[in-house]
């Protein structure tokens, strides 16, 4: 009862490898994120940030995911399967993007962002190769390993995102900074989409903000005290430079396109549009049909929580069915950086079938637990003697050595961690 078959693994990182795998059911290629840390409970499992996260984004600009499955201590993240991403799309070009394609591109994801800004959380982790596509027709925001909630309070840790694409309050280790570095990575990105190379390739975090002073020039001080009482903080002192004009730099995107990226690549983060004002910028007004083709639109279902059933010893009858697992999770940083691998591995995922994670919801018939098998009928004059010892059911004697135990007059010394469902 096989359900998915692993077809090649697609990267390795850190916290976890993802796999291309099969549903031998449908035949549906999908994206399997295998984490590499082992979970004993569903609590860990559910409160994982990228679970978190991902049960209330529900969006045509958000990766998809479609089950989580514990098995074997084990945890899974069953995701739709995208072919490429965006750093591949970029790479695999021998000329620039024409800024139509470009400013659909941007359009899905200021959607995606701005639906999960209006949800409550903020990614910390946009760039290129976080942004899955289907070519530049589909882009899709994913990966929410890092992912926080609007809410949560202060402070975070100072190290988010790939450095090319860190605000410069977290480059500066701000710790109480908010969805507006979602905002400057995705100016970033932006800027890359016209020039095919990246804005700011800093090789360390210093030479990252000398980097930022070289295009966006030094910040003045009435601009962004903050930035000044951070930099103070760590002793840094900015270089002196003139900014560069960013149509010099990116001669190939319109007056409307370098609006949108000055404002923001804005050194005060208080000053950055957000996602859904980005998207009200003259940058979007034209006359061309934004977003992803009606093709790719579809439904969005519900995410299942599948949770392995262990299998059962064959025993002889006994009135007690055991009890599932509480379902739970953990807070744990994932970040997986694809990277391919030459080796294809074929192996099946063991079918797992469980109920959604959803109230009021039946059942279907193949996912309920078997009831176990009962034990021979005990007599009624044994129960006195099981209750007087206060025996519980994880092992299940015969009623001979029961018997055997009574006469000893050691039962309540031998057995007393099995039974309560005989008494």
């Amino acid at each position: 009862m096989n359900r998915y078959t692993v077809m090649k693994q697609l990267g390795d990182g850190t916290y976890g490898s993802v796999l291309m795998g099969k549903s031998n059911e449908s035949g549906e290629l999908v994206a399997i994120k295998r984490m590499k840390r082992k979970f004993y409970s569903w609590d860990e499992c559910m409160n994982l940030r990228e679970v978190k996260s991902l049960k209330k984004l529900n969006h045509a600009n958000v990766i998809k995911l479609k089950e989580v499955i514990r098995e074997n201590d084990h945890l899974y993240f069953v995701f739709e399967y995208m072919k490429e991403n965006l750093y591949q799309l970029m790479k695999d070009r021998n000329k620039l993007f024409p800024e139509s394609v470009i400013r659909n591109m941007m359009y899905q994801i200021l959607q995606g962002l701005a639906f999960i800004h209006k949800h409550g959380f903020f990614h910390r982790d946009m760039k290129p190769e976080n942004l899955l596509c289907i070519g530049p027709e589909l882009v899709k925001i994913a990966d929410f390993g890092l992912a926080r909630e609007l809410r949560s309070q202060p402070p975070y840790t100072d190290y988010v995102s790939t450095r090319w694409y860190r605000a410069p309050e977290v480059l500066l280790r701000s710790s109480i900074y908010s969805s507006p570095i979602d905002m400057w990575a995705v100016g970033s990105i932006m800027a890359e989409l016209y020039t095919l190379r990246p804005l700011f390739p800093g090789t360390s975090e210093v030479d990252e903000i000398f980097k930022i002073c070289q295009v966006l020039g030094t910040p003045k001080k009435s601009d962004w005290p903050e930035g000044y009482h951070l930099a103070s903080a760590m002793n840094f002192r900015f270089p002196q430079c003139v900014p560069i004009s960013l149509k010099t730099l990116i001669p190939n995107a319109s007056n409307e396109a370098i609006q949108l990226m000055s404002d923001m690549l804005n050194w005060n983060p208080k000053k950055r549009p957000t996602a859904s004002q980005a998207l009200k910028y003259p940058y979007f007004q034209v006359g061309q049909v934004l977003g992803p083709p009606p093709q790719y639109l579809e439904k969005q279902t519900p995410i299942k929580a599948v949770q392995p059933t262990e299998p059962k010893p064959i025993l002889p009858k006994l009135e007690a069915i055991s009890k599932p697992e509480p379902l739970s999770s953990p807070d744990v940083a994932d970040k997986t950086q694809p990277q391919p691998l030459s080796k294809v591995n074929h192996q099946p995922l063991q079918q797992i079938q469980l109920p959604q994670n959803t109230a009021n919801q039946q059942v279907p018939k193949q996912q309920q637990p078997q009831a176990q098998p009962f034990l021979p009928t005990i007599n009624k004059t044994s129960l006195p003697v099981l209750k007087k010892f206060g025996m519980s059911c994880s092992k299940k004697p015969s009623i001979a050595t029961i018997k055997r135990k009574e006469k000893q007059g050691n039962v309540g010394s031998q057995l007393s961690h099995s039974y309560p469902h005989l008494l």
